[in-house]
């Protein structure tokens, strides 16, 4: 029986039932002892008791770990590892809500005091530069500095503001092209060819399914089309180049295939699981998800065994996921910064790293996505790996949220209302240049 595969690109904010449905061996947040665990209301007390009781000049001694309870799960058995080894430097997990606002604004009224409540944070991916560009996070360098030459290179771009590393990757995501090969027998390289595959369906069958509801998966959409058409919103200096020749194209390519059809025009009302449903039910040939879906398809009747993934295409070859996942990053006013420096790097290990990979949650660790025994658990582990050495961090900017609401705003515009794709980014530009 193939295990749940992974979740959305908040790594938890999106939850489907058939995920929920199924548990790890490892023992859940609910079942682990109170020496592995705690809330997030308690945080500030174990913390506060920990610092007093264990802080030493060397910066060693217990931690607290912040984490959103939604994947506490995947941690738990590697904490409780740790305090195996380390009973003088115990790491105890402070539960953040399910949500991820919810979760930011914890950290972020905390941080704000200048509290030491969390030495170890689990950021959203999209977080990590604003948290250091308000100088919340200890970069990662001198005695803190840790090898990153075996992680997915997206990873660490994701985890990298002004050239410097401010977090470590702990656990990734990328989009995979799912196909109906009932459907559509043959691999498409590109989206032209994408297209023409759908020439000869019968009506009612959708082409492509993906999500562009105004929310945040219609920002991953957009800006994919973008950077798979060679664009991007922010180039490597931060300049905004939303309209840049490239990424009009990519939106402009977005419009043309949801006014022509090849993207189903109950897209723009479709988040990841309306997405799922309408695969998984056969009503679509093609669809743009994160890899949880494929369990979810080979489960259901009308795909079973007619389930095929790929990296995304755009418009020469393979396109251009945007990653998921969370970067573990250090209070700048923990008082055991090698204490956590250490755990850190524990949770990228080898062994840690393959408990992810075993249990649904995407790793970082390169060398992971080769394992023979893991792909033939879970076969579509090469076709993620190319996705994510060929995708994204979103771009990488203390005014992500702005940046967001931008793209989201004008892309949804031009795809339901007949903006043009020229004053759609240069509204973008506008309203990101405005916000920074």
């Amino acid at each position: 029986m193939k295990k749940s595969l992974f979740r959305s690109a908040r790594t938890g904010a999106v939850v489907t039932t058939a995920i929920a449905a199924l548990t790890l061996s490892a023992c859940s947040s609910d079942s682990s002892t109170d020496s592995a665990t705690d809330t997030g209301e308690d945080s500030a007390a174990s913390d506060d008791a920990a610092t007093d009781d264990g802080a030493s000049e060397e910066g060693r001694g217990p931690i607290t770990f912040a984490m959103g309870k939604n994947d506490t799960d995947k941690l738990i058995p590697i904490i409780e590892k740790w305090n195996e080894e380390n009973p003088d430097e115990e790491v105890t997990l402070s539960e953040l809500a399910g949500e991820a606002d919810a979760q930011r604004e914890t950290l972020v009224q905390s941080l704000q005091a200048g509290n030491a409540d969390y030495d170890v944070m689990a950021l959203d991916v999209i977080w990590t530069a604003d948290f250091a560009a308000n100088q919340w996070l200890a970069p990662l360098e001198g005695e803190l500095e840790v090898d990153t030459s075996n992680l997915l290179e997206a990873t660490v771009e994701s985890a990298t503001y002004n050239d410097t590393l401010y977090a470590l990757p702990q656990n990734t995501n990328g989009q995979l092209l799912f196909r109906n090969t009932d459907l559509a027998p043959e691999e498409v390289s590109t989206f032209d060819e994408l297209a023409s595959a759908c020439e000869a369906l019968e009506d009612g069958t959708a082409c492509l399914t993906t999500q562009l509801k105004q929310y945040e998966g219609l920002t991953v959409n957009t800006v994919g089309f973008m950077e798979g058409w060679g664009g991007k919103v922010l180039d490597e200096d931060g300049n905004v180049t939303v309209d840049s020749d490239e990424s009009k194209a990519g939106l402009q390519a977005l419009v043309d295939a949801y006014e022509d059809g090849t993207i189903s025009r109950e897209s723009t009302a479709a988040t990841e699981e309306e997405t799922n449903l309408t695969f998984t039910e056969g009503d679509s040939a093609f669809a743009i998800n994160w890899p949880y879906m494929y369990t979810n398809a080979e489960e259901a009747e009308a795909t079973a065994g007619k389930v095929e993934v790929q990296p995304l295409v755009g418009q020469d070859g393979v396109g251009v996921s945007t990653l998921g996942g969370y970067n573990n990053g250090i209070n700048v006013n923990s008082e055991n910064k090698a204490t956590a420096r250490d755990f850190i790097e524990f949770i990228i290990n080898e062994e840690n790293q393959t408990s992810f990979a075993e249990g649904s949650f995407p790793p970082v660790l390169a060398s992971i996505y080769d394992d023979e025994a893991l792909i033939e658990q879970f076969p579509y582990l090469p076709a993620l790996k190319e996705s994510l050495e060929n995708a994204s961090p979103r771009p990488v900017s203390p005014f992500y949220p702005a940046i967001s609401k931008a793209i989201q705003d004008n892309a949804y515009a031009a795809l339901t209302d007949g903006k043009s794709v020229d004053d759609a980014t240069a509204d973008m530009k506008a309203a990101i240049e405005s916000a920074s």
